[in-house]
């Protein structure tokens, strides 16, 4: 919860400076590799705009698959977290680029690959009231 709350604060500063603090609709996206609880992150959001003094209305909270692209080869594929025990799971979700040591490219098993995407939480739309 830790986490989430530090990005929740985060972000919600930086949207009441880009944005403003009258905000209709917050679309988000988050990559799967930052394992973030979207219930907890939707819930920090709410609690800290209060304490920010952010009018905030609607807030969707999109996940992002994420996708790897091989240096060596050139094969992409798609990470599947699920795979992982949770151990390594909660690895990746502090540090995304310990999923370097954890996974390999299926194709030639290189561990030589890229982050198309899917990896940490972007802001996709701010609507202003």
């Amino acid at each position: 919860m830790v986490h989430e709350w530090s990005l929740a604060d985060a972000l919600l500063k930086y949207v009441a400076t880009v944005y403003g603090t009258n905000i209709k609709t917050l679309r988000l996206r988050v990559g799967v590799l930052q394992s973030i609880d979207k219930e907890i992150l939707l819930f920090s959001i709410r609690e800290l705009a209060g304490l920010h003094n952010i009018k905030l209305g609607e807030v969707v909270i999109e996940e992002e698959e994420a996708r790897f692209k091989c240096s060596r080869c050139g094969y992409e594929w798609v990470f599947k977290p699920e795979e992982f025990n949770t151990e390594t799971r909660e690895a990746v979700h502090f540090m995304p680029e310990a999923v370097y040591a954890f996974t390999k490219c299926p194709a030639c098993g290189s561990r030589d690959f890229k982050i198309v995407k899917g990896r940490g939480l972007e802001i996709a739309e701010v609507v202003k009231y």
